[in-house]
């Protein structure tokens, strides 16, 4: 089975016509629509979105076969992926964050610090965790000064540890993200 990375979120029904609430982890959210039938984790269902407009903080949605109330509840909380390779490609220092999540973490002198275990944003730019072999996960900017180099063939990311943070103990609580897309930059990031 292909990489399945996770473009949408099934919400509560709208109306009692089938439609759902629908919030979309892509750049556009109408893109959903363009990467044709929708999976699920498991990818064992398919979901075909027949129509879609725009509301105050999220989508509406139909899907194809879905025309109840009681048929939208019951998709309430189902994750859609599409396969990795649908998605469209990458402008320099921009990544997906399932093609940086699982990737080895070293200095600039090549020591293991860890693993990418996530990507975040939790509103003042994207934040890469990494889990070393022991201890508590660590949590930095991801920028060029920090992180100077991603080398997704070579599956490694360089960490340039900030001065207050290398040496010290790390006693971060880190919260789950969510795979979508990272930009290393100065100011921030922007999502798929």
């Amino acid at each position: 089975m292909p990489a399945l990375v996770c473009v949408a979120r099934i919400g509560a029904a709208h109306g009692v016509r089938g439609a759902v609430k629908l919030w979309t982890f892509t750049e556009d959210p109408f893109a959903v629509r363009r990467y044709g039938p929708l999976l699920s984790k498991d990818g064992r269902r398919q979901f075909e979105i027949a129509e879609v407009r725009e509301a105050k903080d999220h989508l509406v949605a139909t899907f194809k076969g879905v025309a109840t109330r009681d048929e939208a509840e019951r998709l309430n909380g189902i994750e859609l992926y599409v396969a990795r390779e649908k998605l469209p490609a990458t402008e320099a220092d921009e990544y997906y964050h399932t093609d940086l999540i699982g990737l080895a973490a070293v200095t600039p002198e090549g020591e293991p610090l860890g693993r990418v275990l996530a990507i975040h944003n939790f509103g003042a730019g994207d934040i890469i965790e990494i889990a070393p072999p022991k201890g508590t996960s660590m949590l930095l900017p991801f920028t060029n000064a920090v992180v100077p180099e991603v080398d997704i063939a070579g599956g490694r990311v360089v960490i340039a540890l900030p001065q207050e943070i290398d040496g010290e103990d790390r006693d971060d609580d880190p919260s789950p993200g969510r795979p979508g897309l990272v930009r290393k930059e100065r100011t921030g990031g922007r999502d798929p």
